[in-house]
Formats: structure tokens, sequence, C-alpha cells
């Protein structure tokens, strides 16, 4: 017999100590200034995604764990409404100084009405979830029918090693992801390795381009 968060009920003493690991994990962020490998591919990525997914100039974009605004920056330079979220405190400050819109919320909690948004940007965030699925199911939440979602996430077991990152709690071969967006309720549309080389060696990210289902 197997049992679920949904057939055993929460005390309020179970809550309290969620929110507390909750706080221990917000507690071990970092800023990440913005490489030029990852602004590259963020540009790249996001040319190909607005190509081949038109959601037009007055569509809504999510950027999650935005970081210091890399991606916020292509979308402005862009013409199009962003908004983005991250809990860290210094990547706040400075995506308010770009004149970002940006939010303090955490990607598995978003304070969004249904529907808001035409395109999920989810690059580089996902694996930072304890709750990988149930963060999955608030991205399609706040997604529009036919809304668009990126996810780009490391792979496991390179010479990277980001399984190790100490605040990497989610990182999942690519079936196994791929299992988790269609879990969730999208339609894998497209996708993707990105292979490239570190000094120590060959690393690698997967790309996944989605589409949610009605």
């Amino acid at each position: 017999m197997t049992t679920s968060l949904t057939t055993v009920p929460l005390s309020d003493v179970s809550l309290s100590r969620f929110k507390d690991f909750l706080g221990i994990i917000a507690g071990q962020t970092y800023p990440e200034a913005p490489s030029d490998l990852h602004q590259t591919v963020t540009r790249i990525m996001m040319e190909q995604v607005l190509q081949s997914c038109p959601i037009g100039k007055t569509g809504r974009i999510l950027d999650v764990g935005c970081g210091q605004g890399p991606a916020l920056d292509v979308m402005r330079e862009k013409g199009f409404q962003a908004v983005g979220i991250t809990i860290n405190e210094e990547d706040l400050r400075i995506c308010r100084e770009k004149g970002h819109e940006v939010r303090d919320m955490d990607q598995s909690f978003l304070d969004f009405r249904d529907g808001e948004f035409d395109l999920v940007w989810a690059r580089h965030c996902i694996e930072h979830s304890i709750l990988p699925m149930f963060t999955l199911s608030g991205f399609h939440r706040v997604l529009k029918n036919g809304g668009i979602l990126y996810v780009e996430v490391p792979a496991p077991d390179t010479v990277a090693h980001h399984e190790r990152n100490k605040n990497h709690y989610s990182v999942f071969t690519k079936s196994a992801w791929i299992s988790l967006l269609k879990r969730t309720g999208f339609r894998v549309a497209w996708d993707n390795n990105f292979d490239f080389t570190l000094p120590a060696g060959p690393d690698t990210y997967y790309m996944f381009v989605c589409e949610k289902l009605p």
C-alpha cells in the first residue's frame, strides 16, 4: 500500500517544519553574474523560441529565476512585457537598478493569476527546486492554454557534476524531465542537447520547448 500527501493530513507542526526547511533553502541561494556562455545561450534560445512560437508584442512573459537579468535584458530589447522572479536579494537589487519589473518570489509558489502569461522562461532554475513536479504544475497554471514553456537544465554526471552543486536539488536525466513535463500537462514540442566543452571536459544542458495543453 502507498500513501501520499493527499491522503496523509499535515499537522500544524509538520507545516511549520516545512516552512522552516524552505527558509533554510532560501538562505542557500547565491547571486551569479551572467557569464559570456549564459548570455550567448540566452540570446540564441530566445531568438529560436520567439521565432518558432510567436506570442506578439502584447504577450506577457515570466522569467523564472531571472538572476541579474540577462533574459530580461533581451526581452526588453525586443519590446516584450516581462516580469522576473528571484529570491536572491542582490539579484533583485541589480535587476531593479536596471529598470526591470522583478518580484521577490519562489518559483514553486507563484503569486500570479491563472493563465496570466503567454511564455514562461525557465532557464537554469528548476534544478534548484525541491519540488520539481509541483513547480512545473505552477508553471502550467499561470500559462494560458496553448502558452509556451521553455525549460533548460544541466545534465547529471558530466565533468561539471551539477548534481554536487549545493544549490542544485533536482538534477535528472532527460527522460525523467520529459516524463515530469508530460505528467504536469505539457506537450514537449521540441527537445535538444546543448553540448559544450569546459576546461575539464564536455558538459551538457538539456533544452525543452513545451506547450500547455488545455
